[in-house]
């Protein structure tokens, strides 16, 4: 582990401190840390450096709008290469929550995330893309074993 020296100004000390206290973090190193991975990662997906991913994306729409929710279906279908699974809820009378976990080469997860929110009628929506550059052996605590991951390849 290596020790870093860090000068922040007050407003931003001010701002690290409460997200520390929002967060239940134990100390400044920690949140840090965690702060620096989640830029990491954003970094190395807006570089292009992660060739695939996870993505989380999840919507609420207007269940009523004319044909929408045939065509999100057939958006969904049409990429079902890129759907790992998806879950409906019902938050009101004219409101439903979809969220996705899709996984794939990163542009293509983006990409599709992002038509999806750009639907008519689809009022908020967000992907969280997360690097999935997975090797395809590895252990379990001291149980090494090969098993099938989801594009298919055997690890």
């Amino acid at each position: 582990m290596h020790r870093v020296t860090v000068t922040l100004d007050d407003e931003l000390m001010g701002e690290l401190d409460r997200v520390m206290a929002a967060r239940g973090y134990q100390n400044r190193s920690e949140a840090i840390r965690d702060l620096a991975r989640a830029g990491l990662r954003q970094a190395n997906i807006e570089a292009g450096a992660s060739a695939r991913c996870v993505g989380v994306l999840s919507y609420v729409y207007d269940h009523a709008a004319r044909d929408l929710a045939r065509r999100l279906t057939s958006a969904f279908h049409d990429h079902h290469d890129l759907t790992v699974s998806s879950m409906h809820v019902h938050l009101d009378h004219d409101n439903c929550l979809e969220v996705s976990v899709l996984k794939g080469p990163t542009a293509e997860v983006q990409r599709f995330a992002e038509s999806v929110i750009a639907e008519r009628s689809v009022r908020h929506g967000e992907v969280v893309l997360i690097p999935a550059d997975e090797a395809h052996e590895h252990g379990h605590g001291e149980h090494p074993h090969h098993h099938h991951h989801q594009d298919g390849e055997t690890g």
